[in-house]
């Protein structure tokens, strides 16, 4: 069944920006931390068994000087520089592995998967953990981890990794550094919505369904996960729900929307109970750069599928040519 507000209504749907106090400066001092520890980008060749493809297992520094795996993929009949999209991943998985990511490359563009850190599942694998502590006992999952301090949250960290994500393709000799477009669905499309807000100069943002926007509503209309997490966490710190909605605040999609510079294609679906779709159309309808907006009617989480992907191919060759 329909999981949220009236089409109508949605497509109207602007609610207040959620800004905290000094978040410009929380995220400059963020990522200036962050490069003081060199890049130090290696791309190592490996053989998947894709003979038209030149694919590399990559490391990067992020957060804290911390390695980051990924994938670095380049399709062999084209001559670079490349235009290159990154891909950031959903909830609760890492990287896979190269053959799980073709179709960009497919279409003729470099291809860097970022590893989510401290993200695995049975049939998502990944490779790059999470040496960071935090403060707080939370409930299984990331967005409880460091709930009650911004500076500790688990977001600021993958979040500055996939700031650095763009940085190490931008540094690559077969990317043309004006040319990057950000992707993902769900926690992916959070991330690149929130890079749209962080990273100048993007070429383009694809941001299918993301999660991580509008939270404090999320969490009143939803008690799917990974939103479930934080109102199961609520349910017993009552005392710190205010300290944690603020901290949520320093990551929610909507004030990165605000400072969006990139064109944009988003999607979402009306059946979706896991990020409500009032969710991704505040975010939409906040964001600062050219947009479009792809609404699926009869869909849930998946959203548009291989519909969406067709749109969003469509929209790559526009932005990246």
């Amino acid at each position: 069944m329909f999981t949220d507000l009236p089409l109508d209504e949605l497509r109207t749907y602007r609610p207040p920006l959620p800004e905290p106090p000094g978040f410009d400066a929380f995220w400059h001092r963020t990522l200036a931390e962050a490069r003081t520890h060199d890049l130090a980008a290696s791309f190592t060749v490996v053989d998947p068994g894709l003979p038209l493809l030149r694919c590399y297992d990559a490391e990067f520094s992020g957060f804290g000087g911390h390695r980051i795996r990924a994938w670095f993929l380049l399709p062999r009949a084209v001559d670079g520089p490349l235009p290159c999209v990154v891909q950031y991943l959903g909830y609760g998985g890492g990287r896979l592995l190269p053959h799980d990511w073709l179709l960009w490359p497919c279409a003729g563009y470099a291809t860097l998967v970022m590893d989510a850190r401290g993200q695995s599942g049975p049939n998502r694998p990944g490779d790059t953990p999470d040496p960071a502590g935090y403060g707080n006992p939370g409930v299984p999952g990331k967005l409880t981890q460091g709930l009650l301090d911004p500076a500790d949250h688990y977001y600021r960290r993958l979040y500055t990794d996939a700031v650095r994500a763009v940085e190490t393709a931008r540094g690559h000799e077969a990317v043309d550094s004006e040319r990057i477009l950000v992707a993902g669905h769900s926690q992916g499309g959070g991330l690149a919505l929130a890079m749209t807000g962080l990273v100048p100069g993007l070429a383009g943002a694809l941001i299918d369904v993301p999660f991580l926007t509008h939270i404090r509503r999320a969490i009143d209309v939803t008690d799917e996960g990974p939103y479930g997490e934080l109102t199961r966490y609520f349910a017993g710190a009552r005392s710190h729900i205010d300290t944690a909605l603020t901290t949520l605040d320093h990551f929610d999609g909507l004030n990165f929307a605000a400072r969006a510079t990139a064109p944009a294609l988003f999607g979402t679906a009306l059946r979706d109970a896991v990020v409500p779709p009032s969710t991704g159309f505040a975010a939409y309808h906040h964001y600062a750069g050219e947009k479009e907006l792809a609404v699926w009617r009869y869909n849930a989480h998946e959203g548009g599928g291989g519909e969406q992907r067709a749109a969003e191919l469509a929209f790559a060759r526009k932005v990246l040519g």
